[in-house]
């Protein structure tokens, strides 16, 4: 607990560093999400990367990808819905 304000031109590096965090994660859980539970790893995989990105993340190349990741996860699983009539794929 701290009782006293930070001195001025102290920055705390946290919420960079967790935006940075959260695009890393974005493009894994997207890249992931292709192979399986895109119906759940692909919202996701977007939600975190326009957070990364909306926090100012360094990362700024791997949010986008996360996202394009995601909304490819989306694609694949509607897609294939079209495809088998069903609601889940297998390879």
């Amino acid at each position: 607990m701290h009782l006293t304000a930070p001195a001025t031109g102290q920055v705390e590096a946290k919420p960079r560093r967790d935006a940075d965090g959260m695009a890393v994660a974005s493009f894994i859980l997207g890249l992931l999400g292709l192979l399986v539970l895109n119906l759940f790893l692909g919202p996701v995989a977007i939600v975190l990367a326009g957070v990364s990105l909306w926090r100012g993340t360094s990362r700024r190349g791997r949010a986008y990808l996360g996202m394009a990741l995601g909304a490819a996860d989306l694609v694949v699983l509607f897609a294939t819905m079209q495809f088998t009539d069903t609601v889940s794929w297998s390879l």
